[in-house]
Formats: structure tokens, sequence, C-alpha cells
């Protein structure tokens, strides 16, 4: 799977006296396999391009390709058969008033066309009660509680092995451990760390705690008013301090 961003630039509230240029020609290639830890102050552009990459907001120029193939004006509905991806809250990407077993399910047909049945539940629940035991926060004791009455560490666990249960081509992460308390945080950025690295999964990970930046991945980004002023990998982010990435946080 090959990733590239092509002179991306993205202006918002165009024509308006609010009118700011988010993305500045962006260019930006991932290889297969490339973890990324994306950095940067609140405001440069983080959550912005991953919009941009799921197809959820349309840059104003430039062009996406996913293995070669122009993806810049597809939706993000047909994006999701190859792009998945984990939000900050842990309230989105799961259906409150359906059991972690139906959400689970779902997720199995992300991309593929779908009917309101709930079909072939039974012959899956062996499976997602062996995937869901190798998790934290004992999910396999939980396949039949409906998903609203989790607990958020519970719902973004579910939130990540929702995303992941079919292979994605490039899986996003926003912030996803940002609103769980330090453990949770840590045992589901362990868990990201061991499916992301162990099915060789293309990903991109926002994170804003350095020393995260730097023990995950196999690549650093840092992006600072809306253009990428590091682009690390390799022996080079191997040689990464958090005073070294400090210094690009500078205007």
């Amino acid at each position: 799977m090959t990733l590239e961003l092509k002179n991306i630039t993205t202006v918002v509230n165009q024509g308006t006296p609010e009118e700011k240029t988010i993305l500045k020609q962006i260019n930006l290639k991932l290889q297969d396999g490339d973890f990324v830890t994306l950095l940067g102050t609140n405001g440069a552009g983080k959550s912005t391009l991953l919009n941009v990459i799921n197809g959820s907001l349309k840059p104003s120029s430039g062009q996406i390709l996913l293995d070669g193939t122009d993806i810049t004006n597809l939706s993000e509905v047909k994006r999701a058969k190859d792009i998945a991806q984990v939000f900050q809250d842990p309230k989105l990407g799961t259906a409150p008033r359906m059991t972690v077993a139906e959400n689970l399910l779902l997720a199995t047909k992300r991309g593929l066309r779908r009917s309101l049945k709930m079909r072939g539940l039974e012959k899956h629940l062996a499976e997602f009660k062996e995937k869901t035991a190798q998790l934290p926060n004992g999910l396999s004791k939980h396949l039949q509680t409906f998903v609203g009455n989790l607990s958020g560490g519970q719902r973004q666990t579910l939130s990540f092995l929702m995303a992941t249960i079919r292979r994605p081509k490039l899986l996003l992460l926003d912030e996803h451990t940002a609103a769980l308390d330090p453990k949770t945080s840590q045992n589901l950025l362990a868990l990201t760390n061991d499916v992301v690295s162990r099915e060789k999964i293309t990903c991109i990970m926002i994170t804003h705690q350095l020393s995260d930046a730097l023990k995950y991945g196999n690549r650093t980004i840092i992006l600072n008013s809306g253009k990428i002023v590091l682009d690390a990998y390799g022996e080079e982010k191997k040689q990464l301090t958090e005073e070294k990435i400090l210094e690009f946080f500078t205007n």
C-alpha cells in the first residue's frame, strides 16, 4: 500500500473574514507498513490532514493517491473499504444501542454492501470471543452488552478492534487514547503497537505525548502552521529526543 499526497492545500471559510489556510502545499508519501506518529501544536492541521485523507474534507487543491489510484474526489463512504479510523471521543465510531457483538459484525462488513438484518451473528460469536479475550478491559465478557453501557476505555478498545478486525490498507488514529486515564491509555497504546506491527498495517497516529511519538512507530512527522517541518524515519527518528522535537514547535 502506498499513500501519496501531492501539493495538498486546505482553505476553510473561503470568501469570508474567517478564511484560513489550514494545510499548505503538503507533499507526503507513505510506504506499505509505515507507522507514523504525527505531532503538532493545536491548530497545526493534524486532524485536518486525517480528514482530508479519510474523505470527510475535500482539499482545496492537490491530489491524493492510494496505491497509485486518484481518490481525491472519492467519498468518505467509498474510502472506508480501505481506510479505517479511530477517533479521540470514545462515543464516535460505535453504535451505542447495539451490542458489542453486533458492532463487531458491522465492522467485518466495512466498505461492503450491508442490509438492515444482522445476519450470521451466531457463527461469528466464537471468533469475536477469541479476539476480545486477547484485549484489555474484559470485553470478552460483554459481547451481549449494549455498547452505550461500556466504560470509555472499553468502548475505545472496541473501536480499535472494529477498525482492525478487517485489515485496512490504512489506519488513522486521531489521538485515540487522549480521553482515557493513563493506565487505560498505555494499555491501548501497547495493543495498538502490537497489532499495527504484527499485521504490518500502514498507520498514522496523532499524539500530543512526545514520549509516545518517540517510542512508537518507524517514522515521526511534525506539522507546524500547516506545513511538514520534520519527517524523520530510520536512524534519524532513533536519534530524536524530546528536546529536539520541541525545537520544531516554535514559529
